[in-house]
């Protein structure tokens, strides 16, 4: 209730008005915050919610209204702050912010320091790529570790109608003119139903300060561009509520990209055969499929065969629809090593092998085959062979280590990570859990059950790609060694000498 206080003074009457109106401002948002979250399903009192809290206007303002939400639910809170290593002391005093809030609110507080800068050089990303990778993989980190039932960010309106527009320029699909989603998976965005400028306002009239993180206002980055030119520009020439028309249309555009998949799942059951070569897309049923939906039916059949979605482009799936028109046995190459053969049915795709024949030639001693090697998505090759000397070089790539085959226990199996699996990591023996080395070693959570692994029952052997265990490396007491080689990895796993280059090199050392 708005109190109201009137002072007299000659003719003049003073309203002061109390900072109940305020207090009326700052509720109004949070009931619409509120009950945004109630209308997606976001969140439930049995909940433990990991949020990310950079200082920032976005971040402090969701903290706050979930705090307050806390106090209706019941449901538990922890935060995550990710100091990127960019920007100095400016930098230090928002972590120090943070903190300082999640200790006045008795809040579990965790912060990680990141070199942002050294993770974009190694993994070939731009430092805004590398801000968002990491940020992802440190809330995954707490999730697991703090046992959280969701992940919740800050992304509000302004975000979303920068996405679209990006990926409008971009020249994006449906789906990426849907923007943001609400809520996807553990990930959830109770702010995208309110404003910059009402989160600013919310801040404002509680009084509650923030950090301002100044590399947001030079145009260094396409989405700042967009942010500090573009949508000023539609504000204030085209229209004043050009965000929250944007904000509008993109939920009307997800809405439409649900059924869409929908309908594509459903024609996909009668035009498509999985079996363990590849799949087969039928030219009956592909043709019964709506025009509008066959580049989405080519799509998915794409994703499904090559077990990703990065790299499946428009022209991919041009070409696909144009092998129909050719005649049988001609073929098109395609992203991740798949072929697409045109056959008397329809299409039919396939890992293409030709390049990585699988060659397991009988060593001196006796030949080896792994097990599980061909259900893997690139091809393994070993050998067993004699040590015969002490002068020899252990191969440092990537994708072909030695072990030492006396002194393995069960039968060696090339598969994915289970429950109990760990690794040893120095000479002295110390054991890992291979859960808890992905963790460390910031492995994002979606490519883990991805990895290949080659183990001794639940002992690790060798995570393809990243470290081979210490318990297996070549000694004075070795007498055969056991070679394996990945053919998935640079230039097909080759990316040094031949087996048969250095295996003649030991023989003739004998």
């Amino acid at each position: 209730m708005e109190i109201i206080t009137l002072a007299f003074s000659g003719e003049f009457i003073y309203i002061y008005l109390s900072q109940s109106t305020n207090k009326k401002g700052y509720l109004r948002m949070y009931q619409k915050v509120k009950e945004y979250i109630k209308a997606q399903k976001m969140l439930t009192s049995e909940d433990r919610i990991v949020t990310g809290v950079s200082g920032g206007a976005d971040s402090i303002c969701l903290l706050f209204v979930l705090l307050e939400l806390r106090k209706e639910m019941g449901f538990e809170l922890c935060v995550v702050h990710v100091h990127h290593g960019l920007r100095g002391e400016a930098a230090d005093a928002d972590e120090a912010y943070v903190e300082s809030v999640c200790r006045e609110k008795k809040i579990p507080f965790y912060v990680f320091h990141e070199d942002v800068i050294r993770y974009a050089r190694e993994n070939h990303l731009t430092e805004e790529e590398a801000g968002r990778e990491v940020r992802r993989i440190d809330f995954l980190k707490v999730y697991e570790e703090w046992n959280g039932t969701c992940i919740a960010l800050a992304h509000h309106q302004n975000d979303n109608a920068e996405t679209f527009l990006w990926n409008l320029c971009r020249g994006s699909a449906l789906k990426g003119l849907g923007g943001i989603l609400p809520k996807n998976g553990k990930w959830i965005r109770p702010l995208l139903c309110v404003s910059r400028e009402e989160i600013e306002s919310y801040l404002k009239k509680r009084e509650i300060s923030y950090c301002t993180d100044e590399t947001n206002l030079f145009d260094d980055y396409t989405r700042n561009k967009i942010r500090n030119r573009v949508i000023p520009y539609l504000e204030d020439h085209i229209n004043k509520k050009t965000v929250a028309h944007i904000a509008e249309s993109m939920e009307h555009l997800q809405k439409i990209y649900v059924y869409v998949e929908r309908e594509i799942s459903r024609y996909m059951e009668q035009c498509i055969k999985v079996d363990d070569g590849g799949i087969l897309l039928y030219e009956d049923g592909f043709q019964a499929v709506p025009e509008e939906l066959k580049e989405g039916v080519v799509y998915e059949t794409l994703c499904r065969v090559t077990g990703r979605k990065k790299d499946i482009g428009a022209v991919h799936i041009k070409e696909v629809g144009e092998l129909f028109e050719k005649q049988t046995g001609k073929k098109i190459s395609l992203p991740y090593s798949v072929k697409a053969v045109r056959i008397y049915e329809g299409i039919r795709f396939e890992k293409n092998l030709d390049r990585r024949k699988k060659v397991v030639k009988e060593s001196e001693t006796e030949s080896f085959l792994l097990s599980e090697a061909d259900k893997s998505e690139g091809l393994f090759q070993s050998h067993v062979f004699k040590k015969c000397t002490e002068s020899y070089t252990i191969p440092e790539n990537t994708y072909t280590k030695w072990f030492d085959y006396d002194i393995i226990k069960n039968t060696v199996k090339i598969r994915h990570r289970r429950a109990g699996d760990y690794i040893v990591i120095d000479n002295a023996g110390k054991k890992q859990k291979l859960k808890q080395y992905f963790i460390n070693e910031k492995i994002p959570q979606n490519i883990r059950d991805h990895i290949w692994l080659v183990a001794d029952g639940s002992e690790i052997l060798w995570i393809v790609g990243y470290r081979q265990s210490q318990a297996y490396q070549i000694s004075s007491k070795t007498e055969r060694i056991l070679e394996i080689e990945f053919y998935g990895g640079k230039e097909n796993g080759r990316d040094g000498e031949s087996f048969n280059t250095r295996r003649r090199s030991c023989k003739e050392s004998c």
